[in-house]
């Protein structure tokens, strides 16, 4: 336990360090890269909290990504153009507040997860796999069929959003907001698993029938545990959104949906800061090896492989030996 949160001091402090490095040697481009592992983190995070501590293998969390992306984009793109966003009954202003983004992001996230858990949450095993992935498909199919937000081509946004006395032009200061945004969800991460909640949800995956013989009820929990995963995915994909001022159909392909998973497999399922190593490893290795080989990712498959093989613990989990996860 002491060497997990040891090492996952490390990789907080390392996140942080790299891009003040980079900004005092001028280096942009590496602050952007920072900022990028930390909002890729947090989709990381959202997904380990379903995976790592529910054992629910999701391969739909891509549409919670997207649905974040497009309210963002949504929102921006009626705020640029100063034009009404229609919505019956009602017509709706757009808005540059990243405050006000971030809410609508939560809550479309977080409705869109209520109602793809409580129809997936029905099946288990490779049927709950499939159907989340079809539901991320149905809404990839449907972003690109969708002309007035770009269809195919995508959504630009010309200018980055706003927030209350900073510049979020300025990639420093952009960053700082992911990252403190980073930190509040790992934190509720690990409060989440130390919790009672967090006790039923696991004990869920290890036996739902002893759950429901002590009177709870695991569909509930892992419903819970779905809702809360999918909102925290969902602010992940306005925050990306925002950092590349475009929004894209892709957000939604299966392909992003095993990213995510990618990065909780790659830094440890279940580890706290698995989700932050995993998404740091698979931003060097697509920086480093790209330059390389135009085919790296055939190189990350045989890492996967590596990890899936000989390290299931991870990246955290080699590290720190047989210590208990999620600390």
């Amino acid at each position: 336990m002491l060497r997990e949160r040891i090492l996952n001091f490390v990789f907080a402090f390392g996140l942080l360090a790299v891009p003040l490095i980079a900004y005092v040697s001028d280096a942009p481009f590496v602050i952007t890269l920072a900022t990028k592992v930390a909002i890729l983190a947090l989709a990381g995070v959202g997904l380990n909290i379903a995976l790592g501590l529910g054992g629910l293998i999701s391969l739909g969390h891509a549409a919670f990504f997207g649905i974040g992306g497009y309210a963002m984009g949504i929102l921006a793109s009626h705020a640029q153009s100063y034009t009404l966003l229609t919505t019956w009954p009602f017509e709706i202003a757009g808005t540059k507040s990243m405050l006000i983004i971030w809410v609508v992001a939560l809550a479309s996230s977080g409705l869109a997860a209520l109602i793809i858990g409580a129809l997936s949450l029905r099946t288990s095993g490779a049927y709950f796999i499939m159907i989340t992935l079809a539901f991320g498909q149905m809404l990839f199919f449907f972003a690109i069929s969708w002309p007035a937000y770009g269809g195919e081509d995508g959504l630009p946004i010309y200018l980055r959003n706003g927030f209350p006395g900073l510049n979020t032009l300025d990639p420093i200061q952009f960053f700082t907001i992911t990252y403190v945004i980073l930190g509040l969800a790992l934190f509720l991460s690990s409060r989440l698993s130390k919790s009672r909640f967090g006790l039923a949800l696991q004990a869920t995956r290890q036996n739902p029938e002893r759950v429901e013989a002590v009177g709870m009820r695991p569909f509930n929990i892992r419903l819970t545990a779905f809702l809360i995963s999918g909102m925290i995915t969902g602010l992940a994909g306005a925050l990306f959104a925002d950092l590349n001022r475009f929004v894209s159909p892709s957000m939604f392909s299966w392909q992003t949906s095993g990213e995510i998973m990618v990065f909780v497999i790659l830094g440890g399922v279940g580890r706290l800061y698995g989700p932050v190593a995993g998404a740091a490893l698979f931003i060097l290795l697509e920086h480093w090896l790209g330059g390389i080989n135009d085919y790296w990712q055939f190189l990350l498959g045989l890492i996967l492989l590596g990890v899936v093989l000989f390290a299931r613990g991870g990246l955290i989990g080699t590290l720190v030996g047989r210590e208990v996860a999620h600390d």
